[in-house]
C-alpha cells in the first residue's frame, strides 16, 4: 500500500475534494471564461457597436461560419480541459493531449458539456500522469493513453452526464418559474455562497446551464456577496477593497470568514432578499451564456451577460424559449438595483446590527 501511495505522490496525484472540487473546478471556470464567455462578449461588442471586423465571418468550417468571437466560443471544450490539466499539474504531453479530450467531452456532453469536461478531463489527466515518463516511447504512449482514455470515457459517460446536467438545470429553472419567491431565495443564497467559497459558482452555473429567472437569481446572489462585502468592509479596506472585492471576488474574505463566520451573515441575508426581488418584482432573467450567472460583478460579467441575453440570447437560453427583447427603463432599473444599489445598502445595514450585537468587530473584515 505504501508503494502505491509513494507512486501517486511521485506523480503528484492527490485524490481529494480540494484538488478536484476546488482547484480543477476553479480552473475550469477560467478556461470557460477565456473561450465561451469572452467570445460572447466579443460578439456582443461587435453587434452593438457595429464593428465590421467582429461581426463578419473570418472562418468557415464544415459549412459553419465563425466570427472572431464564434471561434473563441467554439474552443470552450479544449480550453476547459487544458485549464483543468494545468490545475492538476499535468506534464506537457498530458496537458496538450487534453485538447482533444476537452473537444470530445464537450461535444458529446451537449448542454451539459462543462460537467462532462470536468469529469472526463480529470480522469484522463490523472491516468495520463500515471504513464507519463515511464517508458522510452513517452512521446507516443502518453498522448495515446490520455486521448484514448479521454475520448473513450467521453463516448461512454459524456452523453448521460450531459442529460443529467440538463435535467437538473431544467428542474431548477422550472422550479424557479413555479415558485419564484422560494426558489429565488434558494438559488440566490446557494450560488452566492458558492461564489465566496473557494469553488466556482461560474462553473456550477455553466454545468447546469442556468438561465432565465434562475440565472437572474444567481446573478443577484453573487452580487449580494461581492458588493455587500466590498461596501460593508469599506472602513477597513477603503477603495482598494471596493475594487478587489466588488470587481474582483468576495473569495478574498474567506480567511476572515474562517476566523469569524458571523461576518457572512449580512451578505447571505442580503442575497436572500435580493434573490426573490429579482425573480418576483423585476423578473430579471439572465439569458446570456450560463457561466455569466455565477460571475456577479466580477469584471461586470454578470451584467454583460444579462444585457447579452436581452439582445442576443445564448443557445442554452434559446433552448428554454428565450427571445431577444429591447430593454426598457424597468429592465435597466432592475439590473442596477439588484446588481449594485440594493446590495450596497442592505448588507452594510444588516452588518450594523451584527456589530451592535457584538457579532462583528472592527478589523474582522480587514483584508491581508
Amino acid at each position: 500500500m505504501s508503494k502505491v501511495s509513494d507512486f501517486l505522490k511521485k506523480k503528484d496525484i492527490e485524490i481529494s475534494l480540494k484538488r478536484y472540487g476546488i482547484d480543477a473546478l476553479g480552473a475550469m471556470a477560467q478556461g470557460l471564461f477565456c473561450s465561451l464567455l469572452i467570445g460572447t462578449i466579443i460578439d456582443t461588442i461587435g453587434k452593438q457597436f457595429h464593428i465590421g471586423f467582429l461581426t463578419q465571418t473570418v472562418a468557415t468550417v464544415a459549412e459553419k461560419e465563425y466570427t472572431v468571437g464564434g471561434l473563441a466560443s467554439a474552443m470552450s471544450g479544449p480550453a476547459m480541459a487544458v485549464a483543468i490539466g494545468y490545475a492538476l499539474k499535468c506534464p506537457p504531453l498530458v496537458l496538450f493531449s487534453l485538447i482533444a479530450v476537452g473537444f470530445s467531452s464537450n461535444a458529446l456532453g451537449g448542454a451539459g458539456g462543462p460537467l462532462a469536461v470536468l469529469v472526463v478531463a480529470i480522469f484522463a489527466a490523472e491516468i495520463g500522469k500515471l504513464v507519463s515518463k515511464e517508458t522510452k516511447v513517452d512521446i507516443l504512449l502518453t498522448p495515446l493513453v490520455t486521448i484514448g482514455v479521454g475520448v473513450g470515457l467521453s463516448a461512454l459517460v459524456a452523453p448521460p452526464l450531459g442529460r443529467a446536467a440538463m435535467w437538473t438545470g431544467n428542474l431548477i429553472m422550472w422550479a424557479t418559474e413555479l415558485q419564484p419567491f422560494l426558489m429565488g431565495i434558494l438559488v440566490s443564497v446557494l450560488v452566492g455562497v458558492a461564489l465566496t467559497l473557494p469553488i466556482s459558482s461560474a462553473a456550477i452555473c455553466a454545468a447546469f446551464g442556468l438561465t432565465g429567472l434562475a440565472g437572474g437569481a444567481a446573478v443577484a446572489g453573487c452580487c449580494a456577496q461581492m458588493v455587500g462585502f466590498a461596501v460593508m468592509s469599506f472602513k477597513e479596506n477603503k477603495w482598494g477593497g471596493i475594487v478587489s472585492q466588488g470587481i474582483g471576488t468576495s473569495m478574498l474574505q474567506m480567511p476572515n470568514i474562517i476566523k469569524n463566520p458571523r461576518i457572512w451573515i449580512a451578505p447571505i441575508l442580503t442575497s436572500a432578499i435580493t434573490g426573490p426581488l429579482a425573480t418576483c418584482v423585476f423578473k430579471l432573467q439572465m439569458n446570456g451564456a450560463p457561466v455569466s450567472s455565477g460571475m456577479g460583478t466580477c469584471g461586470l460579467v454578470g451584467q454583460i451577460g444579462v444585457f447579452t441575453g436581452w439582445t442576443n440570447p445564448s443557445e442554452a437560453a434559446l433552448a428554454q424559449g428565450a427571445t431577444a427583447i429591447t430593454p426598457g427603463a424597468w429592465e435597466w432599473i432592475g439590473l442596477i438595483l439588484i446588481s449594485i444599489v440594493l446590495p450596497a445598502i442592505i448588507a452594510p445595514l444588516i452588518n450594523v446590527v451584527c456589530r451592535k450585537l457584538g457579532w462583528v468587530k472592527d478589523g474582522d473584515l480587514k483584508l491581508d
